[in-house]
Parts: C-alpha cells; structure tokens; sequence
C-alpha cells in the first residue's frame, strides 16, 4: 500500500523520522520474514471490465467451502434464516455509514439502539455501544476499559481464551504498556481457581471466557465471586448462542460482557467482515468505547434517537480519550439484530439446546471409536476436545478427501470438535462410520 498513500518521499521520510525509523521496510519489521513478499507483486496488465469479472469468477470458483463441517474454534456455522440477508441487503443499509447529523439518520440511529437493546436483553448488562470490529478487538478495548476504571496495568486473562484473541490483547497491551498475566487451565479444562486468586491482587481485573475455547462450560458465579472479592472487575467473553442456555453474564455480576456476534446471523465468509459486541453495566458506561446511540424526543415530543455520552468517545476529546475506536460495524450489527428478533427468546433457546445434544451425541460416538476418548469431563457446549490415537493430520487428510471438514488439531495434537443446529444426526453417523475405517485401517 505504501505506493499508493498520497505523501511525497520527502514527507514520508519526515514521518519516519518522528518516530526513528529510516524506511518503510524497518516499520513492518515487526511482521515475520516468511510472511513478508520480498518481491514487486505479479500484477497482470490492466483488463476490460468484463475481462476483469471473469477472472474473479475463475477465483471465486476455486474456494472449496468443502461439505460436512464439524470445526468451530471462533467461527461457527448456523442456520440464518432467509429474511436476514434480504433486509439487511436493503440500501438504507448499505449505504448509510456515520450518524452525525442525527436528523438525517434516525434510520441508522434505531437500528444502532436496537442492536444495543438486543445485546442488553441478552447479557443481562445495563449499556451497550454499536458494537466494534470483532471480538478480539472488544476484548482488547475491555482491557482498557478495566485500566481506566482501576488505574492498575496488571489484567489478568484465561488460557481458555481463543488463542487469537489472546495474540490481539497481547498487542494491545504492549502498545500501552499493560502487564497480562495468564492464568492457566486445571486438568478439567477450566479455570484453576488458586491460580487465579494467587494473581489478583493488585490486578485490574480478569478476562474468562464462557464457554472456554475448549468448549467447557466454566463456574462462572464462582469465578466472579473471587474476582470480586480482589476488588477487581470480571469481563466475560461469551458464545452469544449459548446465553439460550447458559446464565448470563449479568445474572452472575460481570463487570463486561464481550464477544463475536458472527454465530448470530452471519456467514461464515472465510473469516470475515464479524462484529464484536461489548456490554457493561451503568457505572462503567463512561468507559465504553465507541459510539453509544440513545433515545430522547423532539421539539414536538416525538420519539427521536442521538448519539449520546459523546465526550468520552475518541473523535471529541482526543488527548484524553481512553481509545481509538470511533467506528461500528453496523451492517453486521444489522443481520445479528435481524437474526435475534427473528428467532426470539424461544428460538435462541432451541438453537442452544441443539447445540448441546449435536455436540454431546458426536462425543459420545466419537468415544466409542477405539483410540478416541474424551479428554475433559466437564459440561461442555457445542465444542469438545479429544485425545486420539491416531494421529489427528491422518484422520483430517482422511476425511478431507471425501468432503468432511473435521476437528481443529491442536498444538498438542488433541482435537478440538464442533457440531451446530446443522450437523444433522445423519451426518454424525456418517462421519462416525468413515471414522471407524479410518481407526480400522491404522490398525492394519
């Protein structure tokens, strides 16, 4: 991109210099060498339009979005119904970006508040913002939020956090110089409740995840009660489709409810656009980052919608502010908002309870396989982990070939396992049978 910024080589060498550095090259050092071009991109000459389409098409064509899926690990496939890409394709939506000028955009400014409405009833907290750019980045703004709210650098977080949300606080952190502290796992895949006392003196808060990256259900009351107990603030980082089961985090006395809001109305899309979601209760809410749409009335008494608490976000007060997010991610917002009022309490319930008895059959067939077994006992979700015999790369290469997506390999060579409202029981005893092959040929 850097061919492409509006700046002469003049000014762009000044700009290096303000912050010593001598050329472009040394201000992506921090990005690995193997993932770094090193060469002019292979651009071909400029194409007609028609020319440039069909070469896309010939790109889009070679995505294989494979066929049975059972992997989770952050990104989750659902059932959308068919009315939340056809409402949230209307062009009030797509076009429509920021709501300054709130007599122009009271549209945009109802659909920002009933985002925030929906993700209060579904957490249990007091506010909510119009949401970030996923959940990585609402975990990495609560950090700073517990900074702020405690003046201390230390946070403490979990193990059981999606390691790529603990690899985007971690940058954070180290940009603003907070010091994060893992707390482990006990031997049930949650979290070791002495480690965590051990840590939380002096610490601004703890970051667990419900449920855990490894599908585990933690004990969140208790968790909180700990935390509590240290005077520090208890941020919870959420499925959005377990809360139809699970207790919410304002019901056990988080401070801030955090997460990704993609399982609730949005594709998988090869990993992105996501929204992440952020909650808190009221006397937090100064804290909040990003923009907070409100509801007041007009001159004429009407029901009108601001953006309201402004002079704690960014773009107001620049020198003071506590972030750098003055964006949503509203188009987004939109489907999960589409999604929630669609499916209802009763249906958010159901797709939860699915979750639960798809998953749970999967692992108890996949226990019967010789080799496999299950590796925590505790309560879990949709996710589960297994120890396996065979080798995990051999049971992916396997299942790869006759169309199955199957479980994550982890760095210790277990498997992380996944099944949704869509793995219908058929595809799990599909599965289950070529599985039985894969063992019974390792054998051989």
């Amino acid at each position: 991109m850097k061919s492409y910024v509006p700046n002469t080589m003049e000014e762009r060498r000044e700009m290096l210099e303000a912050i010593g550095l001598k050329s472009m090259d040394e201000l992506f050092s921090d990005i690995p060498a193997d993932l770094r071009l090193d060469r002019e991109l292979d651009l071909p000459a400029p194409m007609s339009e028609i020319e440039l389409r069909d070469l896309m098409i010939g790109y889009i064509l070679q995505n294989d979005e494979g066929g049975l899926l059972f992997r989770g690990a952050g990104a989750y496939r659902h059932y959308i119904p068919s009315v939340v890409p056809q409402l949230a394709a209307r062009s009030e939506f797509y076009t429509a970006y920021t709501p300054y000028q709130a007599e122009m955009s009271q549209g945009m400014l109802q659909s920002i508040f009933e985002w925030q409405t929906v993700i209060c009833n579904l957490t249990g907290m007091e506010a909510s913002n119009a949401s970030v750019y996923d959940g990585a980045t609402a975990a990495s703004e609560a950090i700073l939020m517990m900074r702020d709210s405690k003046r201390k650098n230390k946070v403490l977080y979990s193990a059981g956090l999606n390691p790529d949300v603990i690899c985007t606080i971690k940058t954070y952190a180290h940009c603003y110089g907070i010091e994060l502290v893992e707390v482990p796992l006990n031997k049930d895949g949650i979290t070791d409740m002495e480690a965590l006392k051990a840590n939380l003196p002096e610490s601004a808060g703890f970051i667990a995840a419900q449920p855990n990256y490894f599908g585990c259900i933690e004990n969140m009351d208790a968790i909180a009660e700990t935390v509590h107990e240290a005077k520090a603030l208890l941020v919870s980082y959420i499925n959005p489709i377990s809360l139809g089961a699970v207790k919410r985090p304002g019901d056990y006395g988080a401070d801030i409810a955090i997460g990704d809001a993609q399982p609730m109305g949005l594709p998988l899309n090869f990993g992105g656009p996501y929204v992440g979601f952020m909650a808190t209760s009221g006397k937090l809410i100064r804290n909040l980052p990003g923009r907070i749409a409100g509801e007041t009335t007009d001159a004429e008494g009407g029901r009108a919608f601001v953006l309201t608490l402004q002079a704690r976000e960014q773009h107001i007060r620049r020198d003071k502010a506590s972030s750098n997010i003055c964006s949503n991610q509203m188009l987004c917002a939109i489907m999960s908002t589409i999604y929630a009022c669609t499916m209802g309490p009763e249906g958010m319930r159901e797709v939860a309870e699915q979750n639960i008895a798809k998953a749970h059959y999967l692992a108890s067939e996949l226990c019967k396989i010789k080799g496999i077994k299950l590796r925590y006992e505790t309560p879990f979700f949709n996710e589960f982990v297994i120890d396996t015999e065979i080798p995990a790369e051999q049971i992916n290469e396997a299942l790869k070939d006759i169309g199955i997506v199957g479980g994550l390999i982890l760095e210790d060579g277990g498997m992380l396992w996944c099944a949704t409202e869509l793995n219908a029981k058929e595809d799990i005893d599909f599965l289950i049978d070529m599985l039985k092959n894969i063992a019974e040929g390792a054998e051989e």
